[in-house]
């Protein structure tokens, strides 16, 4: 057997592919792009022949830059974005563009499946259905697509498409069924009563057979595949999920009392429960979705790296360095300023898609820097409700780990942990997610007997951003100010974004 693992990791604007060693030391990376589609606002689409295009570009370009022979490789693992509803013939041939993730056409699919009631509703707090998720898109694909709905052989995501042109397997994850599919093993797999009372239980048949968990083994390169990626034939293909929790294992996020912090354009808040967590306010609790005999909790902020890029651009594009000094000298809370960071509406544990951004306490002394830091206290008090949220249902983590953008902003690291009081680690390996599934690779071949002890094998930390309990203090009655914006706006709020849709 081969002595490294690749791990995919296929994003809504590209995918990357990084070759790995036993210990999770990187030795080479390689990334190809594609092109998303907006036919209709509320649209957005992807050819699946691109993904596959870009896989065998992404891995054949990674091996050689690692300048390994193509037999060392021990196995491949690959992690996709989510939600991406792929329609396929009998022989696996797209049928019709993606929908992605972003793609909210179904808001009214979803609101119906919201309305009606039925207990699987549970994994999303009992809150509204998102659009972006499985069954309002596939529901959509029925009622308005119902040529293609019918003549697919097969409806499934970017991954299972993927690994059925890698392997020949329709095989799903484990990790996407149980996060965004209704799907709960515990109680016997897809929850039929949901898709009976929506009219979709045809979409049974065309999902999946076989859902397997992450780090499982689903099968062997095909000879077409073998060529396509530059790898031998046979080589192992290990089953992936969703991007943002593969990267909780990149993160060692893969025991009760850390929490993944996952940062970008918006941010994600990841644990694991020895016990089912079920409440509103929080998405899941998912059994097994990451670590067999472990429950998955989940929160999010729509809107938190893109606000901060949003007023860097109506600053003009200032110098970020100047722009963070002046900020990072300031006291908390900004010298009177209170940012509520619902600029998309607020994802958890509010719920509420109607909410939008304010910006309170202006005066004419305030200036960008000011404006700078209370944008990213703003999000750090969005991150608290968050964990307080999960402190009530039971859930405590003791430290972030983080990941993504965030951890190049010592500012932004600093105030979260004195917002927050807790702790928050870094790691070596930036690209988390494909170390991740690097991680998993090496699970399904086993290197490594389990998810757990792969990842404290292959992980890596570099350093701990400690609260300052002082600003911790200072923070306390900021961020009663933050929650009583929202309460206090809430109506007003709603009512500006009914009128804004009206216009």
């Amino acid at each position: 057997m081969g002595q490294y693992f690749i791990g995919i990791d296929g994003g809504t604007e590209s995918l990357r592919a990084g070759v790995f060693d036993p210990k999770g030391n990187p030795l080479a990376f390689a990334a190809r792009a594609y092109k998303t589609e907006f036919p209709r606002p509320s649209w957005a689409e992807q050819n699946p022949q691109d993904w596959w295009e870009a896989l065998g570009q992404s891995v054949r370009g990674a091996v050689s830059e690692a300048r390994v022979r193509p037999e060392e490789i021990a196995a491949i693992a690959l992690d996709t974005t989510c939600c991406s509803v792929v329609a396929l013939d009998a022989k696996g041939y797209p049928l019709r563009p993606a929908l992605i993730w972003m793609d909210v056409r179904s808001g009214d699919q979803a609101a119906r499946i919201a309305a009606s009631g039925d207990a699987a509703l549970r994994v999303n707090g009992y809150g509204p259905v998102s659009a972006e998720w499985m069954a309002p898109k596939a529901l959509w694909l029925l009622e308005r697509e119902p040529h293609h709905f019918r003549a697919a052989t097969y409806i499934c995501e970017y991954q299972d498409y993927l690994n059925h042109k890698l392997t020949g397997r329709m095989v799903g994850s484990l990790n996407n069924t149980s996060i965004r599919w209704y799907y709960d093993r515990s109680r016997g797999g897809f929850q039929r009563s949901l898709y009976e009372k929506i009219g979709l239980e045809e979409v049974l048949e065309k999902f999946p057979g076989e859902v397997l968990p992450m780090g499982q083994r689903i099968g062997p390169l095909t000879r077409e595949a073998a060529e396509h990626l530059g790898l031998p034939q046979g080589t192992p293909v290990v089953q992936g999920g969703a991007d943002a929790f593969v990267a909780m294992v990149g993160l060692g996020v893969v025991r009760p009392g850390r929490l993944a912090l996952i940062t970008g354009s918006s941010h994600l808040h990841l644990g694991l429960s020895d016990q089912p967590l079920h409440t509103r306010g929080l998405w899941g609790s998912y059994p097994d979705a990451v670590v067999q005999g472990l429950h998955t909790v989940e929160g999010g902020q729509t809107s938190t790296g893109s606000v901060i890029a949003w007023l860097r651009r109506l600053l003009g594009e200032p110098d970020y360095a100047p722009l963070n000094e002046k900020a990072a000298a300031l006291p908390p809370g900004a010298e009177g300023l209170v940012v509520l960071e619902h600029f998309q509406g607020n994802r958890t544990p509010h719920t509420d898609p109607d909410s939008r951004g304010v910006i309170s306490g202006l005066t004419l002394k305030h200036g960008p820097e000011h404006l700078f830091r209370a944008v990213i206290e703003g999000v750090a008090y969005g991150t608290e409700e968050i964990l307080a949220t999960m402190r009530q249902a039971g859930y405590s983590p003791s430290e972030f780990i983080l990941g993504g953008g965030a951890t190049r902003s010592e500012l932004w690291m600093q105030i979260h942990a004195d917002v927050s009081g807790i702790p928050i680690q870094l790691t070596r390996v930036p690209d988390v997610a494909a170390l991740g599934s690097a991680i998993l690779a090496a699970v399904g071949v086993g290197v490594y007997p389990t998810i757990p002890e792969a990842a404290e094998q292959m992980v890596s930390f570099t350093r701990i951003v400690e609260p300052d309990w002082r600003k911790h203090e200072a923070y306390q009655p900021l961020l009663s100010a933050y929650r009583a914006t929202y309460q206090g706006l809430k109506d007003t709020l709603h009512q500006q974004a009914r009128l804004a849709a009206e216009l």
